[in-house]
């Protein structure tokens, strides 16, 4: 079962942002950003009924509903971590973005963005 993240601080939040920005980011930067995104959406959307899944650097379950212990759950979402951090920043929409979404509750673009233009 996926374990649940802890969000970074707000302002190193902001310093990552502004790499990936800035086109700077290291791979480190991108992994940081996607597990506190992810953070954000375990927290706005507690549950495990959908696993979002952002390889290679985290996956989580949220979004209430039925549960799964084991083998596929009965949604997935998939996708890189680029355009999560674009999705979950608001920078791209849920229906231009390249996303392998499959099952009940696997459309995200109710809960996106988590951050506001400022990161908050």
């Amino acid at each position: 079962m996926a374990r649940t993240l802890t969000p970074l601080d707000p302002a190193e939040f902001a310093e990552v942002c502004a790499r990936i920005d800035a086109g700077t980011a290291e791979r480190a930067d991108l992994k940081a950003a996607t597990k506190h995104l992810l953070a954000l959406l375990q927290r706005k959307a507690p549950g495990h009924s959908v696993e979002v899944r952002i390889p290679p650097f985290a996956a989580i379950q949220c979004i209430a509903g039925a549960s799964h212990t084991r083998g596929t759950p009965p949604a997935v979402v998939e996708t890189d971590p680029e355009t999560w951090i674009a999705l979950a920043r608001g920078r791209l929409a849920w229906s231009d973005a390249t996303v392998r979404a499959s099952g009940e509750r696997s459309d995200l673009s109710p809960l996106l963005p988590l951050v506001d233009a400022s990161g908050r």
